[in-house]
């Protein structure tokens, strides 16, 4: 009987260091309440996100993959050969389609993401696609520091799109940004999405949608809590807030309060005012400056840089050196 090879491998990078319920109510306690917008993809937000790329008014899913789609001849080329590809973050792995049409001789695969189901079943699917890539996918939170297996290549290219580098507070993203640099050495590349700054107008419409769909995104959060904490939030007494502010180069999304109320999350009780927010993401902007001066203090030289026609959104290929 013939062996069939199977091209695909699981590991364990890391485990979390904190669980869900003890870091939801320690923000939640917080005299300015928050929750890591980490939490937002359960199975139902994650397919609220997919319909939200879909949207008229969300210009970065369909922004960054023009872009790749038109340049993505030199960013494999830039990237090189006998290089690992990992992607931080890897969903559904739709994204890195695009860039392995472009790298036909690439041999190695590694997907990086929190939710073990999704990781593997979107791991399983491309490895079928592409036989000739030994795919490893690897259950870790990329936020903190992993392990990958040993790999055969010589270097190693992290892609990481989607803007997600905007979510991360100042302090976050500069220790991310290092121990990336760190992770890369030596000679490893980092090919990452980066929405830019442009007209408030743009910004403040793609997250408040006329459709209402990143509202619903948003109160998901809360659905989520209700499921798997225990808690009791009334989602009509709560509503979606999202707007750009300005001085701090940021989208801010927050869920606020419409009356004075108490909330029960397992064995406590949580206090709202009337207008109190839980603050439940940022999405920071930037000019190509601005990160590419960010990013070399963070031990990366930035090589080059990839752009849509109205400078909407942009890719950033840098190297460690």
């Amino acid at each position: 009987m013939k062996t069939v090879r199977s091209n695909v491998h699981y590991h364990i990078g890391n485990e979390p260091e904190t669980d869900m319920y003890s870091e939801v109510l320690l923000g939640l306690q917080q005299e300015k309440k928050f929750i890591s917008p980490k939490y937002f993809y359960d199975k139902k937000g994650s397919e609220l996100f997919e319909a939200i790329t879909m949207l008229t008014e969300y210009y970065p899913t369909r922004t960054e993959l023009f872009i790749l789609n038109k340049y993505k001849g030199e960013m494999a080329d830039a990237i090189g050969r006998d290089t690992a590809l990992v992607e931080f973050g890897s969903g559904s792995s739709e994204k890195v389609r695009t860039l392995l049409e472009a790298m036909p001789k690439l041999k190695e695969y590694v997907p990086i993401d929190i939710s073990k189901d999704f990781l593997y079943q979107s791991a399983r699917a491309l490895s079928i696609e592409y036989p000739h890539l030994d795919v490893h996918a690897v259950s870790a939170d990329y936020t903190d520091k992993f392990e990958v297996p040993e790999l055969t290549s010589k270097r190693k290219a992290v892609f990481f799109p989607g803007s997600t580098i905007g979510n991360f507070e100042p302090k976050e993203r500069m220790n991310f940004l290092k121990m990336t640099a760190d992770f890369l050495k030596p000679d490893g590349g980092l090919l990452i999405g980066v929405d830019m700054k442009k007209d408030h107008a743009v910004l403040n419409a793609a997250y408040n949608d006329s459709k209402g769909i990143t509202s619903q995104f948003n109160k998901n959060l809360l659905n989520r809590l209700n499921r798997e904490l225990l808690a009791n939030f009334d989602l009509e007494k709560f509503q979606h807030h999202a707007f750009y502010h300005a001085e701090k180069g940021r989208i801010e999304m927050h869920l606020v309060s419409m009356v004075d109320q108490t909330i029960t999350i397992g064995n406590e009780n949580v206090l709202f005012t009337e207008g109190e927010t839980i603050h439940t993401e940022n999405s920071y902007k930037f000019t190509i400056d601005e990160f590419q001066n960010m990013a070399r203090d963070c031990g990366f030289t930035p090589k080059k840089v990839w752009c849509d026609d109205k400078n909407w959104f942009s890719m950033h290929y840098l190297v460690v050196e």
